[in-house]
């Protein structure tokens, strides 16, 4: 399976390039996520997974349903929110907001809760569990967390995981 993985991420790699510039190119501030959870929203529907938006205000929350032989419930948590930064990178997918950039990289988080869901999505095998996928907003002003456990997003969550990145480098993404 871990090999079909790779292939499986592999063969994403274009298209997730493909997502991350375009949500770096579109960043919202906390709170303010309507394109960004908009936008998401449409990727997963796309992969047939149930989708709740305006979770916490502007979250989303999706799930893949497993076989059912495991009633554990996997929480895979990601941020989508961005800063009030003015981008000077010059690069083509630069923000096109002003005074608004992904300096923190949240659109790296997005991307990755999306392949993520892509990758489970075509796996072709049913998990024995039920995985959800939280797109938090508002991260960078401490509320979002609070807001979607208000909307119930935690709701019968066993575990959770969440994305946290470290780049050896920016070149070429």
């Amino acid at each position: 399976m871990l090999a079909q993985i790779k292939d499986l991420a592999a063969n994403l790699a274009p298209r997730l390039i493909e997502i991350r510039r375009h949500i770096h190119a579109h960043p919202e501030l906390s709170g303010q996520e309507y394109q960004t959870a908009a936008y998401v929203a449409g990727v997963l529907s796309s992969l047939g997974l149930h989708v709740r938006e305006d979770v916490g205000k502007t979250g989303v929350v999706a799930e893949l349903d497993g076989e059912g032989k495991d009633g554990r419930l996997l929480a895979i948590r990601t941020d989508m929110d961005a800063l009030p930064i003015v981008e000077r990178t010059h690069l083509a997918y630069a923000s096109h907001q002003t005074g608004v950039m992904h300096a923190c990289g949240h659109d790296v988080h997005t991307t990755v809760g999306l392949g993520t869901a892509m990758v489970l999505s075509q796996l072709g095998i049913k998990l024995p569990g039920t995985v959800r996928l939280l797109f938090q907003p508002a991260e960078e002003i401490g509320q979002g967390a609070s807001w979607m456990v208000q909307d119930k997003a935690m709701e019968n969550v066993s575990a959770i995981l969440g994305c946290m990145f470290f780049p050896p480098s920016r070149q070429g993404q």
